[in-house]
This record gives structure tokens, C-alpha cells and sequence, in this order.
């Protein structure tokens, strides 16, 4: 095996081993940072969430409230005024979307799907829980969902939902006696759900992480190139001239010319060295010749 041939297996024996390295940092990061841009798309959601519910709790509840003797408004809900905010985004936006879904709901149509129960059902085990991440794939993709515990923490609150009696006729005419009643104080009821697709984030980190890895290689291939043409140019010629002038000596011809000695640097020593033992042994054999 020659030198060259050598040199390019070891450079990409390397070049493999870089590329394995930077390909699993350059994965981790792009997926890391859409992850972390889904979620941040979630946050954002669930803020306004927040905010259309703490809204409507203080604006426009008070304004609706003298209508409650005679009919129950849901508009006055914050959950129902979030959630029907988010069905109008999910027109123009139909992967992402908002739910406040109950165990027990007043409003039936806030019964939670089976995944929605599976995490009512973490949160209730784990009740000190904040926040729960999970991932589901579906048929548009897969999708994150970022969650927060429905707990009841104002007492005030369970008057509409501790027995049928103590609510409001309205709320129990519309909606019936068996629905949304028996809630605890500091009970885990049900979850605030915000979903948001990951398939676009992904889609672009994936792209971004192929543009890496042919960057990478692009790199190297023109790395290969300027290495080899060195490599020929300062070393390969170089060795292979003073390689033709050995083997002449070494055939006897002693007026074969010398080589040339270019540059000051250890191919150029080498030569030199070799040029000087040419004489030497030129000079010797005049000497043994007389």
C-alpha cells in the first residue's frame, strides 16, 4: 500500500470518527432546540389561555351575572370562553389546540378522550405536579402536549358544583343534576391541555441537520483534496526523485546528476543528506579505483 493511499485511509478512518461525533452533538442540538420551540409555542398558549380565562372571570362574568336567575350563560365560564376562543384559531390552525377537560364536566362536551384521561390520571397521582410533557403520534404527525392540573382551590368556587341544590336552577336546568357536582377543594379534577405539532419544528431541524452533515463533508472532501495535492507536490515527488537517484547509484552510475534541493525543510535535508553521500561514495570509489 502506497503512501498516499495510506495517508487517505487514516484521514478518512478520522474524517468517519469526526463525522459520528459532530453528527450526534448536531442531531441532539437541532432536535433540542425545535423541541424547545414547540414548547415554547405551547407556553405561549397556554398563557393566553390564561389570560381569556382570568378575562372573562373578571370582566365578564360580573356583567352576566344578573341574567343567572333566568338562564344559565356558559359564556361566563372561563374554560368555555378559552376553549371556544381556540376553536376559532383551530380553523386556520387545525394541529394545534386548547383543552379544559373534567372528569366529572358540568358540560359534557369537556369529557376528556382516552390519552386526555391517561393524563388526568398521572396528575392525580402525582398531585404536587405542575406541568406534564407528553408526545403522541397521530395521523398529521406527532404532537406535544403540555398539561396543568384543574384544581379547585377557592372555596367559592363550589358552589356551583358541590351538590345540585346549592347551584344554580339555570346551571341545573341546562345541564342536568348528575354532571359536575361532588367536586373537592384541592382535588386533581380533570387537566388544561395545550397541543402543539411538532412535525414543521422537526421537519426544519431535520433539514438543518442534513445541511450540517453535508457541510461537513463537503469540508472534508475539499480538505482531501489541498491535503493530497500537498502531499504530492512536498513530499510524494520529492521522496520518489531521491527514490530514482538511490537506485541508480545503486546500479553504478556515479555521473548521474543530483537532486535538486528545494525549500529548507526535511525533505529538503534528506535530499541534501543523500546528495552528500552520493559524493562521498564517489569520491570513495575514485580513491579504491587509484
Amino acid at each position: 500500500m502506497g503512501l498516499r493511499a495510506k495517508f487517505n485511509l487514516v484521514m478518512l478512518v478520522a474524517f468517519l470518527i469526526g463525522l459520528a461525533l459532530a453528527g450526534s452533538l448536531s442531531y441532539y442540538m437541532v432536535y433540542e432546540n425545535a423541541r424547545r420551540q414547540v414548547l415554547n409555542e405551547a407556553a405561549v398558549m397556554n398563557g393566553q389561555a390564561s389570560a381569556i380565562g382570568a378575562y372573562t372571570a373578571s370582566e365578564i362574568a360580573p356583567l352576566l351575572a344578573p341574567q343567572f336567575s333566568r338562564r344559565f350563560l356558559p359564556q361566563s365560564v372561563p374554560a368555555w370562553a378559552a376553549q371556544t376562543n381556540f376553536r376559532m384559531l383551530q380553523q386556520q390552525f387545525p394541529d394545534y389546540s386548547f383543552r379544559a377537560v373534567v372528569l366529572n364536566p358540568t358540560n359534557p362536551a369537556d369529557l376528556p378522550a382516552p390519552w386526555q384521561a391517561e393524563i388526568i390520571d398521572t396528575l392525580k397521582r402525582e398531585p404536587g405536579r405542575a406541568e406534564l410533557v407528553t408526545e403522541r403520534d397521530t395521523p398529521t404527525g406527532r404532537i406535544l402536549s403540555v398539561s396543568s392540573p384543574i384544581v379547585i382551590k377557592d372555596a367559592a368556587c363550589l358552589v356551583c358544583h358541590s351538590t345540585p341544590g346549592a347551584a344554580p336552577a339555570s346551571m341545573v336546568d341546562l345541564y342536568g343534576p348528575n354532571n359536575g357536582f361532588n367536586w373537592k377543594l384541592n382535588e386533581v379534577l380533570g387537566a388544561q391541555i395545550v397541543s402543539v405539532p411538532m412535525r414543521v419544528p422537526f421537519e426544519r431541524a431535520n433539514q438543518t441537520f442534513v445541511t450540517v452533515m453535508a457541510g461537513l463533508a463537503a469540508v472534508f472532501l475539499v480538505m482531501m483534496v489541498l491535503l493530497n495535492v500537498t502531499l504530492q507536490t512536498v513530499i510524494i515527488r520529492p521522496v520518489r526523485r531521491i527514490s530514482a537517484g538511490a537506485n541508480e547509484v545503486s546500479m553504478g552510475k556515479m555521473d548521474a546528476p543530483e537532486v535538486v534541493v528545494r525549500g529548507k525543510d526535511e525533505i529538503a535535508s534528506l535530499a541534501a543528506s543523500f546528495n552528500r553521500m552520493r559524493r562521498s561514495l564517489a569520491n570513495a570509489l575514485k580513491m579504491l579505483g587509484e
